[in-house]
């Protein structure tokens, strides 16, 4: 029997999974989002608009809520927030949190998530991971899967760093929607391991205004990508965390991703930054930067991209 889920933040992320939870698996699921327009579309269309790679836009019927009128008492929690709102959207939503019999489970972009979980539930009952998929939110109510049905991949961790039955229900549900989880024992290798390739991919794509199969397209992308790789393991060793990939296999994993699995895919920080929103950069790029700091390693490159964002985030207000 399939879990009860409420996916807290329904953008294009939380969207992808609950639908998928929802079509493939058979379970039972809501959404709560912070997000009013969201809210508020979806109720007034009666769902939730699905695409696939542009296509076979369709109405899936969803359950959502605001944070203040939600009631349900769902068995797990699923977190697709952007980090600068996730505070705001576990505030409004801790009424309805029973931490003591429920687990919460996030695959949010960066780092600094995992901290604020742990302010309303147990490490026993948190688990996180890295997402390999490609979800596009086009506007409020209107969602774009991108790659085949089956395409992308998800790793998951306990931050106890050991799964219990429970656990394996949730990744069994995954699989039955069709996420493909891998479930590791890494809590930090694993989180990191996607931070590293946030920190090239979503960054590039993000500042030149391109897709993931442009950017691998340039034959310079090799170059580029390893610089930041290199960086970031640099800091990463000396921090002590045992990334999931070795140095050449995070680049072949970058190229692979951009060149095979999501060349169609546009980042979600580039998403924030064409939609005028403040980007996760100093989550991704920045942490890699501060991390390095207090083992007496400057990431330069690092915070010379974080940098760039900021500038191209503040050159927004002179566009007419």
């Amino acid at each position: 029997m399939t879990l009860r889920y409420t996916v807290l933040g329904a953008g294009a992320m939380g969207l992808r999974f609950g639908v998928l939870l929802q079509e493939n698996a058979g379970a039972q699921v809501d959404f709560v989002d912070n997000w009013a327009p969201e809210v508020e579309t979806i109720k007034k269309q009666g769902g939730v608009y699905v695409s696939r790679d542009h296509e076979n836009r369709h109405l899936v019927p969803i359950n959502i809520y605001s944070p203040e009128e939600y009631q349900g008492e769902p068995d797990v929690f699923i977190v697709f927030a952007k980090q600068m709102t996730l505070q705001d959207l576990l505030e409004r939503s801790a009424h309805f949190f029973k931490p003591e019999k429920q687990y919460v489970f996030s695959g949010m972009n960066g780092m600094g998530h995992v901290e604020k979980l742990n302010k309303y539930f147990s490490k026993e009952h948190v688990l996180a991971g890295t997402c390999l998929i490609g979800t596009v939110l086009n506007k409020a109510g209107d969602v774009d899967f991108i790659g085949k049905p089956g395409a992308g991949s998800i790793n998951v961790a306990n931050e106890t760093e050991k799964p219990d039955e429970r656990t394996h229900e949730i990744i069994a549900d995954f699989k039955a929607a069709n996420l493909n989880p891998t479930l590791t024992t890494n809590f930090l290798g694993t989180l990191m391991t996607k931070v590293v390739f946030n920190s090239v991919v979503n960054t590039i794509c993000t500042l030149f205004e391109i897709q993931m199969g442009q950017f691998i397209d340039y034959p310079g992308a090799e170059r580029l990508s390893k610089q930041l790789i290199n960086e970031a393991y640099d800091v990463t060793e000396r921090a002590g965390i045992k990334l999931l990939n070795d140095r050449e296999t995070e680049w072949k994993t970058v190229e692979y991703v951009s060149r095979v699995g999501n060349p169609l895919h546009y980042p979600s920080m580039y998403q924030d930054m064409h939609n005028g929103r403040n980007t996760e950069v100093d989550y991704i790029n920045g942490y890699i930067y501060e991390l390095g700091k207090k083992y007496d390693y400057e990431a330069t490159t690092h915070d010379f991209l974080r940098g760039l964002v900021h500038l191209a985030e503040n050159t927004r207000k002179f566009r007419q």
